[in-house]
C-alpha cells in the first residue's frame, strides 16, 4: 500500500517506528500536501463573497493552482521513500568482488543522487505554494486568516525540512561537482522562498493580533 493510502493513524505509527522509511522526507511533503490543502481552502472560502468580488479571478486560478501542488507533494510522499529504498537497497548489494564494489558503489551513488533530486524537488513545490500564500495576502477572506497562516507556516516547514534532507545526502557524493550543484539549488531555493513564509506568517500574525 502507498503512503498516501495509509491513515493518519497508521502513517503516524510508521514515522515513530525504528524503520528509517517513511521518515523526515516524506513527513515533509506531508507538510506541504497540507499546505497546498489550505491554501485551496482560503480560496475556496474567498469565491462566491461579494466582499470580495475584486479578487474572484485570483481566489479561483490561485485554488486550481494550490489544488495541482496539493496533488504533487501527495505523490513525491512516496516518491521520497522509494530513493530512500533504492539506496538502502544498493547497500545491500554484494562486494565480494572488485567487479561487485564498483557496481554496488555506482548503484550507492545513483541512489544518493535521487535522494538529493526529491528533496530539491519538495523545495521547488514549497516555493511555488508560498508564492501563492503570498499573492493572497490583502485579498482573500480574512475569516479564514489563520488557515492562510497554518499555509504558510506548512510551506515553510516542508521547505526547511526538505533543505535539511538536502544537506544529509550531498555529503555523501563522490561527484564534488553534482554536490556543489544541489547545494546551490537548495539555496537559491531557500532564498526565494523563506522570505516569503516569514511575510506571510507575520502578516497573518498582524492580521489576528487583538487589540485589549
Amino acid at each position: 500500500m502507498k503512503l498516501v493510502e495509509q491513515q493518519v493513524q497508521t502513517f503516524t505509527q510508521s514515522l515513530s517506528s525504528d524503520s528509517p522509511a517513511p521518515g523526515g522526507g516524506s513527513a515533509s511533503a506531508l507538510m506541504g500536501a497540507q499546505g497546498a490543502a489550505l491554501t485551496a481552502m482560503v480560496c475556496a472560502l474567498t469565491v462566491g463573497k461579494a466582499k470580495y468580488a475584486a479578487h474572484q479571478a485570483l481566489a479561483e486560478e490561485t485554488r486550481a493552482k494550490a489544488e495541482a501542488l496539493r496533488q504533487r507533494f501527495l505523490e513525491v510522499i512516496d516518491q521520497d521513500t522509494e530513493a530512500f529504498l533504492t539506496v538502502s537497497a544498493a547497500y545491500a548489494m554484494p562486494k565480494a568482488t572488485e567487479e561487485e564494489r564498483l557496481e554496488r558503489s555506482a548503484a550507492i551513488q545513483k541512489g544518493l543522487a535521487l535522494c538529493t533530486e526529491t528533496p530539491l524537488l519538495m523545495m521547488e513545490l514549497s516555493a511555488q505554494g508560498l508564492e501563492l500564500t503570498a499573492a493572497l495576502l490583502g485579498r482573500f477572506n480574512e475569516n479564514a486568516a489563520s488557515d492562510l497562516g497554518v499555509a504558510a507556516a506548512s510551506l515553510g516547514a516542508c521547505l526547511r525540512g526538505a533543505w535539511l534532507n538536502v544537506l544529509i545526502n550531498v555529503g555523501s557524493l563522490k561527484d564534488k561537482a553534482l554536490a556543489r550543484h544541489y547545494q546551490a539549488q537548495g539555496e537559491i531555493l531557500l532564498e526565494r522562498a523563506l522570505p516569503l513564509s516569514e511575510k506571510a506568517y507575520q502578516s497573518i500574525t498582524n492580521i489576528l493580533q487583538p487589540s485589549f
